[in-house]
């Protein structure tokens, strides 16, 4: 077994890929985390067009830059999820600095308010994507499909304590999308940096 501050094979691999120039690498990166990255980035922005700028951006960032990654500091899953949304809140703040500065619309205690908002829903997002699947399945139950712990129990073919300790599991990893320094957020993805 591995010793547990060693970073997963394939993150450091494919940083020394990257690092190489290996336009393969690059691709097989996009594939693994394009749709995380593009759906961080809409939650926060809220605009699809804008969405794929930040997902352009990061992938570029990412080619860019592969040194900026550090194995050692955790998954390169978190690390692209904390570039997304480090770039995402800023291009928010950005367009709504613009829109205040033209005096179209809000207020700066507005903006921050939009801006800390969008920061929990993408952290929400990302720490539901990231969780066990047999936690996302009993969350989803139970917020989809309006399932309390008896009907998600035997949906799931677990038994109903079972189905109790995934759901207040789930929801405790979930409640940790507002605090900013929580240990399921990505490194760097705390605050509305």
């Amino acid at each position: 077994m591995a010793k547990k501050d060693a970073p997963p094979r394939w993150d450091r691999k494919m940083q020394q890929r990257l690092a190489r120039g290996e336009a393969a690498a690059l691709g097989e990166l996009y594939d693994r985390f394009a749709s995380l990255v593009h759906g961080l980035a809409h939650r926060v922005l809220g605009d699809e067009r804008a969405a794929d700028g930040i997902t352009r951006e990061v992938f570029v960032h990412v080619w860019e830059h592969p040194e900026a990654y550090d194995p050692k500091q955790g998954p390169l899953r978190s690390w692209v999820a904390g570039l997304t949304h480090r770039l995402a809140v800023q291009r928010l703040r950005a367009t709504e600095t613009a829109a205040l500065t033209d005096g179209t619309e809000g207020s700066t205690e507005e903006l921050e308010r939009k801006v800390r908002h969008a920061s929990v829903a993408a952290r929400a997002d990302y720490i539901v994507q990231s969780m066990p699947t047999p936690l996302r399945a009993a969350l989803e139950l139970a917020y989809f499909q309006r399932r309390d712990y008896r009907q998600a129990a035997a949906d799931l073919s677990i038994t109903e304590d079972e189905a109790r300790r995934r759901l207040r599991l789930g929801l405790q990893l979930l409640s940790t999308a507002h605090d900013t320094g929580a240990p399921g957020a990505p490194p760097g993805y705390g605050g509305a940096a």
